[in-house]
């Protein structure tokens, strides 16, 4: 925390996305910091205005309307500090991601090792990862050549080598660079900045012959197989995108002398956030971000942070790639009805087409839904094959490390360790009813174990993780009170049964009134007990028929259970979750599922079903 910010009292945060810009105003009402009001305004980096500030004028004039407080004095500018309760700020804060957002490309030595150290690297910045290039991925040196000069990123990460190893391929990545002479995307009125994050033996070289680039070199990103060093390059890069690229962006220059603290990558602060609160409250965390062109997963487990963009798993602009990618028949196991193929195909092509249209009808919505499933689900595969354990790395195996999953190479997202599961974006934030956002999470990601289920209220993680780096407690208390919903607690035991329903759950549950709750739940089954937010229940739950809810097959665990809007959630529908069944089967399951989670209006439920 920045000490000079410590005693701030009134806050104006805006977030720069790519279609909309959003406006926030936190201010401290005795000891804690709340979200007061929430504005928003088209952005405007493109044609015609082509200048950012008029879009973060139009959101903070917003909240003047809506509050009836000056921000901004008669030259546009920002009124600092707050000079009384109608006038002016004490500081103010961005995030952008309008114009694409920060694209990079990233180069390491091996695909395996080094590239992919750097593409964490680039990826907890806040960047989106263009293109991987590798000394052995097998493309010939004319093919990446021109690939760099056809994607024209924001900047190139160049890692590889060892600290006081071989020189020789990470100066190859080096020449091939240099014989590309990439172009920035904003323009050629500007050299391409390049960092280079690898061997300290080769930094001459690679001065020698990226001369003609804005090269900046930091720390080795991997000094030792052993050892990961991925801060020095993430601070850089976020530095350089301020310096070279939002500097070019039209209207940023103006934008940057108004901030009191550099402006982040929308994605990077998100990033900050959750690694606040993993922090503070000593969890381990996974949030989503599912935008219409891509999707962001966060993940910090064991301090350890993680961040992976699916850029063509999004619900508008990429939704076909969605339906490519999942295939027709895993959208369609979530439907509760015959689905038509082709219209399914309609639907989907006029989403793109139109990427702001909402679903009209029921049937609209459960196909959305069901896409929105499989994009999350396919977002956390390619999520877990990249926040892995450091590879190439040698290490003696002992009977504990088979069931810790931090191995070399494998991945660090441990299920039955996962405290929270975070969800955001448009499906998710505004699904028409809050059952549908947790169950769309529990199918996506299916949490094992005792798992808190929250969503972002309307999407204002990225000023907060920001905040985070001024003021700590206002940005975690707002993140408690104002930005969290919690839905409740999923409650899963994992394991399968091969045929018939017996019970596989004893749960015995007290609330908060002395009331309990003492029952068998049988295999296949959702069942939601109320639990208020805010309302703690004490729990024993017992798995049975070899199920393991995180102490072993049929042992017992004691938990605390968080209420939320939903309540509590158990699920018996077995981990692996696995649902193809036959036709009929599928069906039948999905309506008793939906129906007992009370996702939609029933008359209009039963009418699309016949159930």
């Amino acid at each position: 925390m920045e000490t000079g910010y410590s005693d701030i009292k009134r806050i104006v945060a805006t977030d720069c996305g790519s279609t909309t810009t959003k406006a926030i105003l936190i201010e401290k009402k005795g000891e804690f910091y709340r979200l007061i009001k929430r504005g928003e305004a088209p952005t405007t980096v493109e044609a015609p205005v082509e200048n950012v500030t008029k879009g973060v004028i139009n959101a903070v004039g917003e909240l003047e309307e809506l509050t009836d407080i000056k921000f901004l004095n008669e030259k546009q500018e920002f009124i600092k500090p707050q000079e009384n309760d109608k006038e002016g700020t004490d500081i103010y804060i961005s995030t952008s991601s309008a114009g694409g957002g920060l694209q990079m490309m990233v180069a390491g030595v091996v695909k395996s090792m080094t590239a992919e150290s750097a593409e964490r690297a680039a990826l907890g910045a806040g960047a989106i990862v263009m293109d991987i290039i590798a000394t052995n991925d097998t493309r010939p040196i004319h093919e990446k050549i021109e690939i760099i000069r056809h994607l024209r990123p924001d900047m190139i990460l160049l890692s590889g080598g060892t600290d006081g190893g071989t020189i020789k391929h990470v100066v190859e990545l080096a020449e091939i660079i240099k014989a590309a002479n990439p172009k920035a995307r904003l323009g050629i009125s500007y050299q391409l900045p390049v960092i280079y994050a690898g061997n300290t033996a080769a930094r001459e070289n690679i001065k020698e012959t990226l001369k003609a680039t804005a090269l900046q070199v930091t720390d080795n990103i991997r000094p030792t197989l052993e050892r990961e060093n991925l801060m020095p390059a993430r601070l850089m890069i976020q530095e350089l995108f301020l310096e070279h690229v939002m500097a070019h962006a039209p209207g940023y220059k103006t934008l940057m002398e108004w901030t009191d603290v550099d402006i982040m990558p929308t994605p990077g602060a998100v990033g900050l956030i959750m690694q606040t609160i993993a922090k503070q409250k000593k969890i381990d965390i996974v949030g989503v971000d599912i935008g219409g062109a891509t999707t962001d997963i966060f993940s910090v487990f064991g301090n350890i942070f993680n961040r992976t963009v699916s850029a063509n798993l999004g619900m508008s602009y990429s939704i076909s790639e969605v339906f490519a990618e999942a295939g027709a028949d895993n959208i369609m196991r979530w439907l509760p009805f015959h689905p038509d193929l082709k219209d399914i195909r309609n639907r989907i092509k006029n989403k793109m087409i139109r990427p702001t249209t909402i679903p009209q009808t029921l049937e609209e919505l459960l196909i959305e839904q069901a896409l929105a499933r499989e994009a999350l689900r396919l977002a956390f595969i390619q999520h877990k094959s990249l926040a892995v354990g450091l590879k190439g790395v040698q290490q003696q195996r002992t009977i504990s490390d088979a069931f810790s999953q931090k191995t070399s190479g494998q991945t660090l997202i441990d299920m039955f360790k996962l405290d929270m599961l975070v969800g955001s974006g448009g499906v998710l934030s505004h699904s028409p009813r809050r059952q549908q956002a947790a169950l769309m999470m529990i199918d996506a990601f299916a949490p094992i174990g005792i798992t808190d289920l929250t969503v972002d209220s309307i999407f204002m993680m990225p000023q907060l993780g920001v905040l985070s780096q001024v003021n700590e407690k206002a940005a975690t208390d707002v993140f408690e009170k104002d930005c969290l919903i919690y839905l409740g607690t999923s409650v899963a035991p994992f394991g399968n049964l091969k045929k018939g329903i017996k019970p596989v759950l004893e749960v015995d549950i007290e609330f908060p009134d002395g009331k309990r709750k003492t029952e068998k739940i049988n295999y296949g089954e959702i069942v939601i007990y109320p639990l208020g937010a805010g309302e703690t229940a004490k729990a024993t739950i017992k798995p049975l028929q070899g199920f393991n809810m995180g102490a072993g097959n049929n042992k017992p665990i004691e938990a605390t259970l968080n209420g939320g809007v939903v309540g509590i959630i158990i699920d018996t529908r077995g981990r692996p979750f696995n649902i193809n069944l036959n036709d009929e089967q599928r069906k039948e399951k999905i309506v008793k599922w939906y129906k007992a989670m009370n996702l939609y209006p029933t008359d209009e439920f039963e009418k699309i079903t016949g159930r």
